[in-house]
């Protein structure tokens, strides 16, 4: 492990932590650990708000901008893209200076690319220039990777489930309502007015840094291993967990950005037609999420996620038959309970972490608190890196679209490709962890047959 960074005492540090110790988490560690994921909820929030901003913006970049349908996906994507890679440096951020702290940072960072974009966003503008603050924006990004791995670290394995679930929920619900918040400005001030949106996020921001200031805790025995990393970078489970949320996180985050543009390009609706149906599919999606941990809980994230893959894969067929017969209603009617179901998906693969490097731990013969603590130090330190590949899907998805619309002015094939890609996901969970389970609770596996089917 890394030796000590800084001063870890004080009454913003607390020093012992032990959520599986039931009569620890009675006394107080529940509260605590309920009032960080609270703020941090918010902090994350605005982060993903921040991060999609351009998902709205690009309803207001009109004709007098410039710019192709193929120009604003890519430029959707530069922001996807930067958002995936800062997730790993933000993972171990939190260990190196603390969850409260760095969701201070993190937080007031969020003020560079919103006032970055209130002075550029303007007919005029480069489109490099729109390219350099899209990367910008990606830093909101981030903020997903740091929370999860913080609010990992407070809760016992028999609620990881709910509370990764609720916060990345708590999170994910930005994309729709910086949607909606442009709806608004859009309905009310009209669509040449973009830095109205920008001006309500600045105080935002500021109000989520400081409520993380004055509510949040460090946990003084979170520590960055570099041991850890480097073995769960070398697991396969990483990589086969970090392929499925791409299918799920990587598919909301994408459809997210893209949504709005495919409504105007494909379908010929104005921006506030547009932006009227753009917030509903990511709204589902994330109040969904935590339904999905919470199913996960009870059923297993394995078979959550198998059967979610199969949904995934049915209403996608749904959007590709309404895109070639160019029926809105029916798109819509595939495309909103697609977004649902990426939601759901995004609670029961994140389930799934923890509980697989702790049937891990019991495979290999580890007990009690050895094979918690194992199960913990290969979960954090997973996550980070399951997230940041996650969210590359979302890069996928819109340069999929953008190459659609290049080559046949729709985004049919796109669609098309990615119900082939669930129908691989679907396959390699059951392969992997639903075609030989053990029984719950078995201490050890045979060679060869993962005991997941549980997690």
């Amino acid at each position: 492990m890394t030796s000590r960074t800084g001063s870890r005492t004080g009454k913003r540090w607390i020093e012992h932590w032990d959520p599986e110790d039931a009569g620890f988490w009675a006394g107080g560690g529940e509260k605590i650990a309920r009032r960080n994921l609270l703020y941090s909820v918010v902090a994350e929030h605005i982060g993903f708000s921040v991060w999609t901003m351009f998902s709205v913006l690009i309803l207001f970049m009109g004709p007098e901008y410039g710019l192709t349908p193929a120009d604003k996906f890519f430029l959707v994507a530069m922001a996807t893209l930067v958002g995936s890679v800062v997730r790993v440096p933000y993972t171990f951020a939190v260990a190196r200076f603390g969850g409260r702290n760095w969701t201070v940072i993190s937080a007031s960072l969020l003020l560079v690319p919103t006032v970055a974009l209130l002075v550029v966003m303007e007919p005029g503008t480069s489109y490099g220039t729109f390219l350099a603050v899209s990367a910008l924006v990606g830093v909101g990004g981030g903020n997903f990777a740091s929370s999860m791995t913080n609010i990992n670290a407070f809760f016992p394995l028999r609620e990881k489930g709910w509370a990764l679930g609720l916060n990345a929920g708590g999170g994910n619900i930005g994309v729709p309502v910086v949607q909606l918040v442009g709806l608004l400005v859009i309905g009310t001030a009209g669509a040449g007015r973009p830095r109205v949106l920008l001006a309500v996020y600045i105080p935002l921001i500021v109000i989520a840094a400081a409520l993380a200031a004055r509510r949040m805790d460090n946990l003084a025995p979170v520590r960055n291993d570099t041991g850890a990393a480097l073995e769960a970078a070398r697991d396969r489970h990483t990589w086969i967990m970090s392929f499925l949320y791409v299918g799920t996180f990587g598919s909301f985050i994408g459809y997210s950005f893209a949504f709005g543009l495919v409504l105007q390009s494909q379908f010929g609706r104005t921006p506030l037609q547009a932006a009227s149906l753009t917030f509903v599919g990511p709204l589902l999606g994330s109040l969904i999420r935590p339904v999905g941990g919470r199913l996960a809980d009870r059923f297993g994230g394995a078979r959550i996620t198998l059967w979610n893959f199969l949904g995934m894969a049915a209403f996608t067929g749904l959007v590709v038959m309404a895109s070639v017969r160019e029926s809105l209603p029916l798109y819509l009617a595939g495309f909103i309970p697609l977004f649902a179901l990426s939601g759901l998906g995004n609670g029961s693969t994140y389930k799934m972490i923890p509980g697989i490097y702790l049937a891990k731990a019991f495979a290999s013969g580890l007990t009690g608190e050895e094979a918690q603590a194992y199960g913990r130090r290969l979960s954090g330190a997973s996550m980070g890196l399951i997230g940041a590949v996650g969210a590359l899907g979302g890069l996928g998805v819109n340069l999929a679209f953008r190459q659609s619309f290049l080559s046949g002015g729709d985004g049919t094939v796109a669609c098309a490709s990615f119900l082939a890609f669930y129908a691989v996901c679907f396959a390699l969970t059951w392969a992997v962890y639903l075609r030989r389970p053990l029984p719950t609770g078995a201490p050890a596996a045979a060679p060869g047959q993962p005991a997941y089917a549980h997690v």
